[in-house]
């Protein structure tokens, strides 16, 4: 055996279906988009070259660096409002123990597992100013219960209301295993030090999570960049561009206004955003060895 694998035409052939694959469905379609984002093409017929025509029509499209905007709002909420609660319902149903922890945790799943088209119009019949479940709910608090929550000014905020909702199944799941593998050991060490739950929490659960944090935030960034599918079965982008999200834009340019060649340059944009979220991400995360300065401290003061 150990002969076998040692022979290099049969690692080749145990190697190549992989090459290829990445080659035909990552690699090649990547470098077909940044041709055609130097191209004006309808989708049909011969594609034009021109240029850097395409970008430099995007740095002045109010449309797109709306949609940025948007993304970023919702990268935000991500971060600040659905992760912290994600990981403190994720602490919570771990020392809950027993059924209910199950229960629990599968509730908070459930939106995750139906469909974005369900959930879409379950929140199109909430926000609905006429029958909706949000404006009668204000009007049993003696509200007018009249608020129109798609319109220009409130769009942008009830969609990101949705989109925090459904992702956070997601979230507290991944929080919720990386804390089932913290050794129980530590927690029971707190415990004989006479810690608290918060004390716990703050210098022991919260530190040993930092690399799951950082694949969930890395993740939620990225997420915020390619919302779709609830943005535009929602609003569509509507009303006026207000809640238009980057991977919405993209599609409305490349398929419903056969503008292929933006639609492209679009992709190409939004793909070197995603790597230089993810470098930065990883470099604010990376662990700093400070071991070397600290020997070098003590050698000074020796």
């Amino acid at each position: 055996m150990k002969k076998l694998y040692s022979n290099k035409l049969v690692i080749f052939s145990l190697v190549l279906p992989g090459l290829l694959l990445f080659f035909f469905a990552i690699l090649a379609p990547i470098c077909l988009s940044v041709y055609y984002g130097f191209t004006e093409y309808s989708g049909m017929g011969t594609a034009t070259f021109i240029g850097m025509e395409n970008y430099k029509k995007l740095m002045t499209d109010k449309a797109f660096w709306m949609s940025m905007r948007n993304s970023l709002l919702l990268a935000i909420g991500f971060i600040c409002i659905q992760h912290p609660l994600a990981m403190i319902t994720a602490a919570i149903l771990d020392k809950l123990g027993g059924r209910g922890e199950g229960f629990f945790r599968c509730v908070y799943f459930i939106p995750n597992v139906i469909s974005v088209a369900v959930i879409a119009y379950l929140w199109k019949f909430i926000y609905n100013p006429d029958f909706g479940l949000l404006n009668n709910i204000i009007k049993a608090f003696g509200g007018k219960g009249d608020i129109n929550w798609f319109s220009t000014d409130n769009a942008i905020w009830s969609v990101l209301i949705v989109l925090i909702w459904h992702g956070f199944g997601w979230g507290m799941l991944i929080y919720y295993t990386g804390i089932k593998n913290i050794d129980p050991v530590l927690y029971e060490a707190a415990a004989i030090d006479g810690a608290d739950q918060k004390t716990t929490f703050l210098k022991i659960t919260l530190p040993l999570m930092k690399p799951v944090i950082q694949v969930n935030v890395t993740m939620a960034v990225i997420s915020a960049l390619k919302q779709m599918e609830t943005v535009y079965l929602l609003t569509n982008g509507g009303p006026g561009n207000s809640t238009q999200f980057a991977a919405n834009y993209l599609y409305q340019q490349a398929f419903k206004a056969f503008k292929y060649g933006y639609g492209n340059a679009i992709g190409v944009v939004f793909i070197i955003i995603c790597l230089i979220t993810t470098v930065v991400l990883n470099k604010i995360f990376e662990e700093r060895d400070d071991r070397p300065a600290k020997a070098k401290r003590r050698k000074g003061a020796a």
